[in-house]
């Protein structure tokens, strides 16, 4: 356990429903009045979140920040061969780590903090209604065109170049080259390009029953905020995947760069070093409920 100011910080295992072990890193603020479990965009690994989780646990939260299976250290042997499916993430590992937050903090109210797919997946979540409130960041629709023209070529190139070369030379996408995450299970990829070649993304095989969901229960509010400069998770985008969630109480605001004190903030910004602007809005929302403003109902 290491100890940074007034928050400690320390390393855990803990093991999803089906047994796959689950690497995790648990910020602790000195007087903890809520719990944040922290989900993460596709390939990022946990400890890109560590800034914001420490000042939230500074704030007065315990944090929980985790990999999911296959990315950093939750990764697979062998991931050409790992069976790992997109909706595994959501179904699976964020259930798991709400419940391993619930029982590291008891009788604290939870709360969610999702960075693109991150909150995308809280309609999987079997224990989604235990969270009190959800904030949704950089999170849309991943289908190429409700995101900016100008990223058009290079998605298109990704899913059907890129993306088809990696999965037949290694059976996965590997991290480096034109993929900055972490290596990508093949099935995570595969689901991943099939729903993001329609505008309809994963509503039809919700429909059809291939994955088993939640988003037609009840859930709790959801705070959505979206990056001005953001090419992927644009405001359209960010309006479809929380018109997913149809009977929770919904809103949307845009930031812009200049708003956070910075010259950009794209995809990933909203957690680098440096964003606590837009971190304070995070903790206003999750710790105390308070909408932040310019936030629009959708």
């Amino acid at each position: 356990m290491l100890d940074q100011g007034d928050v400690t910080v320390e390393e855990i295992k803990f093991r999803a429903g089906d047994g796959w072990e689950l690497a995790g890193t648990v910020y602790r603020g000195a007087a903890p009045q809520v719990a944040i479990l922290i989900s993460a965009g596709t390939g990022f690994p946990r400890r890109f979140y560590r800034h914001v989780a420490a000042y939230l646990a500074e704030r007065g939260a315990v944090v929980l920040t985790y990999d999911f299976r296959g990315i950093g250290e939750s990764g697979a042997d062998n991931l050409a061969v790992s069976g790992i499916d997109y909706p595994d993430w959501g179904r699976l590992d964020m259930t798991a780590a709400l419940a391993h937050l619930e029982h590291i903090a008891p009788r604290l109210p939870l709360t969610t903090l999702g960075h693109s797919i991150g909150g995308q997946f809280v309609g999987f979540m079997q224990n989604h209604h235990k969270a009190t409130r959800h904030a949704f960041v950089a999170v849309g629709n991943g289908h190429w065109g409700v995101h900016k023209l100008r990223n058009m070529p290079l998605e298109l190139f990704f899913w059907w170049g890129f993306g088809s070369y990696c999965l037949a030379r290694h059976g996965y996408i590997p991290a480096g080259g034109l993929w900055g995450g972490e290596a990508l299970p093949p099935d995570v990829f595969r689901t991943w390009r099939r729903w993001s070649a329609r505008r309809s993304y994963l509503l039809p095989e919700l429909a059809e029953g291939r994955y088993p969901h939640h988003f037609d229960d009840p859930c709790s509010p959801i705070r959505a905020w979206v990056m001005s400069d953001d090419p992927i998770a644009t405001e359209t985008a960010c309006g479809d995947t929380l018109s997913h969630y149809s009977k929770a109480e919904k809103n949307l605001v845009v930031r812009t760069p200049k708003q956070l004190g910075t010259r950009k903030v794209g995809h990933d910004g909203a957690f680098r070093k440096g964003r606590e602007t837009l971190w304070e809005e995070l903790w206003e929302w999750l710790a105390e409920g308070q909408l932040p403003d310019g936030a629009n109902s959708m």
